[in-house]
């Protein structure tokens, strides 16, 4: 497919009538894509047009206003729906069990455990040179 002067003009006038890049290639034709309009009209230097994608009108603001969230700041038992971003989410007990719960207290901030759980979860590696090897030492090989 090539851009003759016609088929330029008729870029031209479908894109000031306003239709659509994929329109526009069911006009011309002769397996010219959706892409190749945009890219053509784009070299052109053809007024941008707005997404129809993105939508003009401004959001509406939520009619209802978000309760804040529960933060605890004594240990109790917390189940999954209580679970926030303020609350320690470190288990106790087995998910199966009916006594199953969350830690609680107040998180240490920008992680999900409380100091006490992170101090656990959370350890320091040691440098290379002093970690163990996995394989225990077999004597030289022969």
């Amino acid at each position: 497919m090539s851009w003759t002067d016609e088929r330029i003009d008729l870029l031209r006038r479908l894109w000031e009538k306003g239709l659509s890049a994929s329109q526009i290639a069911e006009e011309l034709g002769e397996g010219v894509t959706r892409n190749a309009v945009i890219g053509k009209a784009h070299r052109l230097g053809l007024k941008a047009r707005p997404s129809p994608v993105k939508a003009d009108a401004p959001k509406k603001a939520a009619a209802a206003v978000p309760k804040k969230p529960k933060v605890v700041t004594k240990p109790q038992r917390v189940t999954l729906l209580d679970l926030n971003d303020k609350i320690c989410k470190w288990p106790h007990g087995h998910p199966g069990e009916e006594d199953f719960h969350f830690c609680g207290k107040s998180v240490q901030p920008g992680f999900p455990y409380c100091p006490e759980h992170c101090a656990v979860a959370y350890q320091a590696q040691l440098p290379r040179r002093d970690r163990r090897s996995p394989m225990p030492s077999m004597g030289p090989r022969r």
